[in-house]
């Protein structure tokens, strides 16, 4: 058998140029499109033996029971906890994502909400509009510089937000179960430590079980009311329900959100809250990114069924 004749499925919308990729050298089933996905996955199932999917939808055992004959799974993003990685394992599936080529932009990201919170940009454009200048000055802001900037977790986006935070002159503190003395940023215990120091509390965690709402009321409360969050993980490491009541209630200065625990729903106190900045998860959203996401998760698929290693594995 070929490569063009191997069957892959997609879960949903990716990528155009990725999709046009996919669909020159394979057979491709667009998931989304059935009208009955039960049925269609009975009728086609059997043939399918490769998934691509985002990391927001991900592949779940259900569907893998659903493809007898899967073989891999290409993650379009780096993040990987929509996938049930116990399921694959059982079944010998591997399971790939996309890490590093997303790493910049979504550090950028961070400190694009941090300056927005901290120097109050988008208050400032609110009240620019609407003529307020004419009747006064804006508010003063807050500094960024000289500042401890704490991050939880200290992976790539984690380094990169280290970095760049450095060059605003800030401090850098960082929790991470794995130590990485080489890079000389001073290292907590634990996430409450970490918070009681933080000016601002960047949170790079990976999703998953493990850090199911590990940032909760005690860790908000440890951040206090001059402290400012800002998350381009997953909505899933923060207790939401904790930050709305922690905001609200004057218990920290504001947030930077990126992500959200039941996206795209946003819930309504946050939107009319003035310290807090929101963007609908685009971190990892620009024309360059998305590119180099597409031809990762891509050659991913075309190593493995060419018989070569993946690239990028995670199982």
């Amino acid at each position: 058998m070929t490569s063009a004749k191997i069957e892959v499925l997609i879960t949903g919308p990716l990528l155009p140029s990725f999709m046009a990729a996919v669909e020159q050298e394979f057979t491709v089933h667009k998931l989304w499109l059935a009208p009955d996905r039960g049925a269609y996955l009975r009728e086609h199932g059997a043939a399918i033996r490769g998934i691509a999917t985002s990391a927001i939808v991900g592949a779940d055992a259900a569907l893998m029971q659903a493809l007898p004959r899967l073989e891999i799974i290409a993650n379009f993003g780096v993040g990987y906890d929509a996938v049930d990685l116990a399921a694959a394992r059982q079944r010998g599936v591997i399971v790939t994502n996309t890490p590093g080529v997303l790493t910049d932009c979504v550090a950028d990201t961070a400190l694009a909400l941090l300056l927005a919170v901290t120097r109050r940009i988008c208050e400032a454009d609110r009240f620019l509009r609407a003529g307020k200048w004419l009747q006064g000055r804006f508010p003063l802001a807050t500094k960024v510089g000289g500042k401890n900037c704490c991050i939880a977790g200290l992976g790539n986006v984690g380094q990169a937000i280290a970095s760049r935070a450095q060059a605003f002159g800030m401090k850098i503190g960082y929790y991470d179960p794995f130590p990485k003395p080489d890079l000389g940023y001073r290292r907590y215990d634990n996430l409450e430590a970490l918070a009681k120091d933080a000016d601002f509390l960047m949170l790079a965690l990976p999703g998953g079980k493990e850090t199911h709402r590990v940032i909760d009321a005690g860790i908000l409360a440890a951040l206090g009311r001059k402290g400012i969050l800002v998350n381009v993980s997953r909505g899933s490491v923060l207790d939401q329900a904790a930050l709305v009541k922690a905001l609200a209630a004057g218990e920290i200065a504001g947030a930077g959100l990126d992500v959200f625990e039941d996206e795209p729903r946003v819930p309504a106190e946050l939107l009319q809250m003035e310290n807090v900045v929101l963007t609908p998860h685009l971190a990892s959203g620009t024309h360059e990114t998305r590119e180099a996401m597409g031809q990762l998760t891509f050659a991913n698929l075309q190593a493995h069924f060419r018989g070569q290693p993946v690239l990028t594995r995670v199982v």
